[in-house]
Order: structure tokens, then sequence, then C-alpha cells
């Protein structure tokens, strides 16, 4: 991306808070971690469209969350792409970047030019994972596959999962889009409604809060002029490198007693190396290993997220490897 057109939240997640109508938000920018993610790949673009859709919500949802270690959306279907899966990592230490990942799988033999990108997806699911580390059991909460995008589906799982009013606003443009010298770009604003904790300090993982109250008609009030508020911005302040996140949240909010915090970088960054590959055939036999084993004697893995390449002996692997894999890639 040309330095003169990255603009000072490019690959940033800004909270904020809106004191008048108990909100709290994010607004999220990605350029170079968005056109990382899909430079790994050659997808068609509705499969491109996707994903960018579910990056952004990710980065997002899962900037909301107190995390120590991994949220993920999985949207799984029934037609021509069958599944989209991200993975939002969050910082290990002060000042650290949360790093971000995705892929999609996809058969482009069935998809219809006649039809959005959402619908090509056809039935299936909306599913949020979180992951705290070890120790600790995991959460999972899912949501149909409805409202004819994937931010719908998001609002869906939050009403039903975490009764939580949740709304979102959302851009996303290919290279040569409206930042013309950028690849790939996205920016979105995400507003919850907060009735029965502090926005300024909830940071419970989504899945262990306590119910929320019912909006009363003050609440219904104020969140509903948030989200007209939220929804006046155009897909060029989100975009474009012309406007900062700040100014932006004083263009939309300055009425509501708008507060911003410490912004949140993101980078694009994948955990997968060897030994996780290898931790993953351990549950194997030699004699399933065979079966794995190419015609040149070895066994091969390729990273969905990053695209990296594997190789192994196959003596090395399973629960009945026989010698120290040193030296293996």
């Amino acid at each position: 991306m040309s330095l003169s057109n990255r603009i000072a939240w490019d690959d940033t997640v800004l909270p904020f808070q809106l004191d008048r109508s108990d909100v709290r938000g994010r607004v999220a920018r990605l350029d170079g971690a968005l056109d990382a993610i899909l430079g790994q790949h050659d997808y068609p673009p509705k499969v491109e469209a996707l994903t960018s859709e579910a990056v952004l919500l990710t980065a997002l949802i899962g900037s909301t969350i107190k995390l120590r270690w991994k949220l993920s959306l999985q949207i799984r279907g029934k037609g021509g792409v069958r599944l989209i899966a991200t993975d939002y990592f969050a910082p290990q230490a002060k000042g650290d970047s949360a790093r971000i990942r995705a892929y999609a799988g996809f058969d482009e033999r069935r998809f219809d030019a006649s039809r959005s990108a959402f619908a090509e997806i056809a039935d299936g699911y909306f599913a949020v994972l979180i992951d705290q580390g070890p120790g600790t059991e995991p959460y999972q909460g899912i949501a149909p596959l409805t409202g004819g995008s994937l931010a719908a589906c998001a609002q869906a799982y939050f009403a039903q999962s975490e009764q939580l009013s949740t709304g979102f606003f959302l851009a996303f443009a290919p290279p040569a889009g409206l930042n013309a010298a950028a690849g790939w770009c996205a920016g979105g604003i995400m507003l919850q409604h907060m009735p029965d904790v502090s926005p300024a300090v909830s940071g419970e993982p989504a899945g262990l809060r306590k119910p929320a109250a019912p909006l009363g008609p003050d609440d219904d009030e104020n969140w509903n002029r948030a989200n007209i508020l939220m929804n006046s911005v155009t897909d060029a302040e989100l975009l474009g490198p012309q406007v900062q996140a700040s100014e932006l949240l004083v263009r939309l909010f300055h009425e509501e007693g708008v507060r911003v915090f410490d912004p949140q970088p993101v980078t694009f960054g994948c955990t997968c190396s060897a030994d996780r590959v290898r931790q993953s055939l351990s549950i194997y036999s030699a004699r399933d290993i065979a079966h794995m084993t190419t015609e040149a004697g070895i066994v091969t893995a390729d990273c969905q997220f990053c695209g990296a390449h594997y190789q192994f002996r196959p003596e090395t692997l399973g629960f009945e490897a026989r010698e120290d894999p040193g030296g293996e890639s």
C-alpha cells in the first residue's frame, strides 16, 4: 500500500463509549491486514467479499471481549461457499497487536451469477467460538444464517445468545475501489447497548455474561437514536483516506457524549508451525500415516490460513513415531 494513502487508523480498532446513550462501540479499519489475508489465496470476487465481511466482524467482535487467547467465527453453508473460518488472537501484552487470519472453502462450479454473495452460502449456521486457553472450557454460540448478510447473522447471534442489542455498519472495497492505490480495505462500526453493566468496564467474554435486562422506553429511544446516527456514515468515510476515526466519531456522535479509548492495532498473523501439525497427526497409527505418504516418501501439509507448506518423514509422525524429527520443515 502506498504510504501516501495510509492513514493513522489503518489496521486499527478504536473503542468508544456514548455516555448519553449507555452504548459502547468499536470503529475499525482494516487495510494491510485484510489485503495480506486475501493475498494468500486466489478467491473469486464473491468469496473475497464474504471473507472481507467475516474478517471485519471478527476484528470488531474480538476486540469487545476480555480475551486471553482466541475468538473464532465459523460460517458453514450448503451452497457454493461451504465454509468461512476466521481467528482473532488477543494481544499477548499491552501495546502488542492483535492478530487475525481467515480462509474460505468453496465450489465455484455451484455459483449462480444471479445470486448475491450471501446467497451462495445457502442454509447453514453462523458460530462464535471463544477459547481462553489451557485450563478453560471453550464456549460456542450458534445463530442461523439470516437477514441477507453476515452482519445480520452477527446481530441475530448477539440478540439470541447474549441478549445484547447490537448493530453493525460495514463497508469493504476491492483494489481500485474508493482508495484506488490501495489493496482490499474494510471499515465498520459496531454498537452494543449494555443496560446492566457499565460499558467502560464490561470485559467479560461473550457467552459468560448474565442475561441483560430488557430495554425500557428510554433505553429504546437512546438505542434507536444511536443506530440512526451510525447509519448516517458513508462508505467513503469508513474506507477513504480523508477522515480519521476520532473525527468520524465526533461527526456521528458529538451529541451523545462520545469518549474514545486506546486504539488496538491489528495485523495478519498465523499460529501454524511444524510442531502444531505434528501434534495434530499424533492421533494416527503408522498404518494411517502410510496412507498419507506421497510417492516421494514424505507426508505434506499446507496451512489453509497462510499457505505455509510442511514436509515430514512418515516415521516421525503419529503415536508410533520412532525418531527425533529434527531438521524437517
